[in-house]
């Protein structure tokens, strides 16, 4: 394999600023539920930073086919030191950071991650050989799914912190340790000095690309259109491409708008089951990194990804009709799963459909639409009534609906796209 440097130093990049990045993303959503009481005000956060993105993510698409994706990723980890730096700062000098700093830095990392994994891919499909397209997915995830691992698992350390009873309470009697938890700014600063470590280490990446890449210079509309147009002219591609992100789209409600609310108002339980529910959800996707393509190489892409898609909704109904913390842990560990494995192979595919000097216009189509049905069940969650006792359930059996209707287009044009001839 060639570019081997490349890929190593890319996966560090993508590991150092991920870390970090999992605490503030974990930490936001509880502050605004358990310490601010007012999940409310983060859904109208949520709905109108993925709004936002709607648009940001059809202009994202041209600048990944159009720019060096080495300099799209120096330009973003930069954007993000400095702006999330400001935040920190703010906050020791103020003494707390205000809430519209913590939106803000909750809106400028949903901003930066719309351009981070689109950008990712590209990368690593442009540097690498089709016939380790593969690998190198599962790669990138069995990575980044570590990372949230050990992300979720500190993040439970600094938000509630570790005393005495809690270490007598999992059993560790013997062992004397006092961690305080940390203030917002504290996290906000380490994720900025992690974005000045991955730019370090973006800026030390040399590649020669597998491909010569055609780069459009056109305006950006004309660019748009010819991303439409490619789907219009591969319409198999496109029901493919937003039946298969179902998972996705509930999965990021889920974690972000849905579970805090659901942990603290329908089973009474403090922010450590939140972090327990995220590392299990991250651990599930680890092992669909590891094993994936393994447990499902006798199987079709297409058919892998309705089983994981069934299973899915299965266990959004499964969270509605129960109030268990563990089997709320167990939910979030199969939906790492489920949502890893499916990406996995989703991604992959599309490598194989579609030539990678559109594959990121191509892109900004399904995450636009993933975007447009985000922003329907976000601002559709944020009313007051899922908010109140415990009728959050009704979100999760809304969700496991939506999945389950999802899996129609696949199977309707079934036979055709596991036909589909790839691109040479």
């Amino acid at each position: 394999m060639q570019n081997k440097s490349a890929l190593y130093l890319l996966i560090a990049a993508n590991a150092v600023s991920g870390f970090a990045q999992g605490i503030s993303m974990l930490a936001i959503p509880w502050y605004f539920s358990d310490i601010l009481d007012a999940s409310s005000t983060f859904g109208i956060i949520y709905g109108i930073a993925t709004f936002l993105t709607l648009f940001w993510g059809l202009y994202v698409g041209t600048l990944v086919d159009r720019f060096p994706r080495k300099n799209i990723f120096l330009f973003i980890t930069l954007i993000g030191a400095l702006i999330i730096g400001f935040v920190a700062l703010s906050g020791f000098y103020l003494g707390e950071v205000p809430m519209p700093l913590i939106g803000l830095v909750f809106c400028i990392t949903l901003f930066i991650y719309n351009v981070h994994y689109p950008t990712l891919y590209a990368f690593g499909q442009e540097i690498t050989e089709k016939k380790n397209y593969g690998k190198i997915n599962s790669i990138i995830e069995i990575q980044g799914q570590a990372t949230s691992v050990l992300s979720g698992a500190l993040a439970a350390v600094l938000i509630t912190g570790v005393n005495q009873d809690f270490l007598d309470s999992i059993g560790l009697n013997n062992i004397q340790l006092n961690i305080k938890p940390w203030h917002l700014h504290e996290i906000f600063l380490m994720d900025a000095f992690t974005y000045l470590i991955a730019f370090g280490l973006i800026l030390m990446i040399k590649y020669r690309p597998t491909v010569s890449k055609i780069i459009d210079k056109g305006s950006i509309l004309k660019r748009l259109k010819q991303g439409v147009g490619f789907l219009r002219e591969n319409p198999l591609l496109f029901h493919f491409g937003v039946g298969s992100y179902a998972i996705f789209a509930m999965l990021l409600v889920h974690i972000h708008q849905l579970l805090p609310i659901y942990i603290h108002n329908h089973l009474s339980e403090s922010s450590a089951v939140y972090a327990g529910a995220k590392i299990l959800y991250a651990l599930g996707a680890l092992f669909s990194g590891i094993g994936i393509r393994w447990l499902f190489k006798n199987t079709s892409t297409l058919k892998a990804i309705i089983i994981m898609m069934v299973l899915s909704a299965f266990v959004f109904e499964i969270a509605a009709f129960t109030q268990s913390s563990i089997i709320t842990i167990i939910v979030s560990f199969v939906l790492g799963l489920t949502n890893a494995g499916t990406r996995i192979l989703r991604v992959t595919y599309l490598f194989n459909h579609v030539p990678n000097h559109i594959i990121g216009r191509t892109g900004s189509v399904f995450q636009t639409i993933n975007v447009l049905i985000r922003f329907m069940f976000i601002t559709l969650f944020s009313l007051t009534f899922f908010a109140k006792e415990d009728n959050i359930t009704w979100a999760y059996f809304i969700s496991g609906l939506f999945i389950f209707i999802s899996i129609f287009p696949l199977l309707i044009y079934y036979k055709k796209l596991i036909n589909l001839k790839a691109d040479e």
